[in-house]
């Protein structure tokens, strides 16, 4: 029916009034600093004349006076996030500035939700985003932006990677000099692209005929990033080969949860089948026997990215950023 409601006046619209970016305009009404007192008095001018609002909810969310990072991560129940966070939270503490955190659970529509989000309610977002389209409407929108494990994906992006090849390689030739020559991969079926899979598999397959050993195809098997994930690839896994002797996993709950069920199917560990890790999580110590692993600094890898975020608020631009590469450290326990 006809209504005499006015459409509600957006950010975006601001910004184009006034030749800025939203970011700007988000910064001058909220007080925030780094900011041109001449370029904030127009942007507020602005704002007043065409009728703009900030929602009650963004106003609601976070402290204006503060400098806001949103930290997007895959999945608060994964150990990995939690090191991962206060690596971020003590940067930001140090500069005094605040973190707000969404989930994902790694799906494509919440992480373009959790996008949308950030452009109304932070200064600069520290992500881990697995979806082609979810990061690039994040480096669309002029929010400094760093991404976590960044990976191949995004090269224009600035970000932290981890080097998963190199750590990979020293895994799988740490157990090929164990005189391992059947080895296994149990790889994550869902937590990045179908592409990004790909390269983990020729990487694994790359090294292992650089050392002239043959592949089974039903040696590399897809796991649910879980405990109960590794479990049921594992039991998989040995259905079809009883006789694999050792075996990589994507990341340590992969591996605990398969090394669990190794050991309930009657095997021994390491002696009839050895396990590989990939994070170096705390609780990688607890299981018994602890288990040998790939060790990412996943505080570092945290503290890097809020630095980044600090250079990009500071005015450098994305491509004068340089590059920040966590390199993973074998760690040696009984599990190989």
């Amino acid at each position: 029916m006809p209504t005499n409601r006015k459409p509600r006046v957006t950010i975006d619209q601001v910004a184009q009034a006034t030749g800025v970016s939203r970011q700007t305009v988000s910064r001058a009404i909220n007080n925030k600093s780094e900011i041109d007192p001449e370029t904030r008095r127009r942007v507020l001018d602005a704002a007043q004349a065409m009728g703009y609002r900030p929602s009650r909810f963004a106003r609601g969310l976070v402290r204006q006076d503060l400098i806001t990072v949103g930290l997007v991560i895959a999945d608060v129940l994964n150990p990995f996030f939690p090191e991962v966070t206060a690596g971020v939270l003590e940067a930001a503490e140090r500069r005094g500035w605040q973190v707000v955190v969404y989930n994902t659970g790694s799906e494509r529509r919440k992480e373009l939700e959790v996008v949308d989000m950030l452009f109304d309610q932070v200064d600069a977002g520290v992500a881990f985003l697995l979806h082609h389209e979810a990061i690039a409407k994040a480096t669309a929108g002029n929010l400094p932006f760093v991404l976590l494990d960044k990976g191949g994906r995004a090269p224009a992006v600035p970000g932290v990677r981890i080097d998963f090849e190199g750590g990979a390689r020293r895994g799988l030739e740490y157990l090929i000099d164990r005189g391992h020559r059947r080895i296994a991969m149990l790889d994550d079926e869902a937590y990045l692209s179908a592409e990004a899979q790909n390269t983990r598999r020729e990487l694994y397959l790359k090294v292992m005929g650089e050392h002239g050993i043959p592949v089974d195809v039903d040696w590399i098997q897809p796991a649910h990033n879980s405990i109960d994930g590794g479990a049921a690839a594992m039991e998989r896994l040995l259905s079809a080969h009883r006789d694999v002797t050792a075996v990589f996993a994507y990341n340590d709950l992969i591996a605990i949860g398969a090394q669990l069920r190794a050991r309930a199917l009657g095997l021994r560990v390491p002696e009839d089948c050895a396990f590989l890790g990939f994070d170096g999580l705390s609780i990688g110590e607890l299981v018994e026997p602890p288990l040998t692993t790939l060790h990412i600094d996943k505080r570092r890898l945290g503290e890097i990215a809020v630095e980044q975020a600090a250079l990009l608020l500071g005015g450098m631009s994305e491509d004068e950023i340089p590059e920040a590469v966590i390199e993973p450290q074998l760690v040696v326990r009984a599990s190989a």
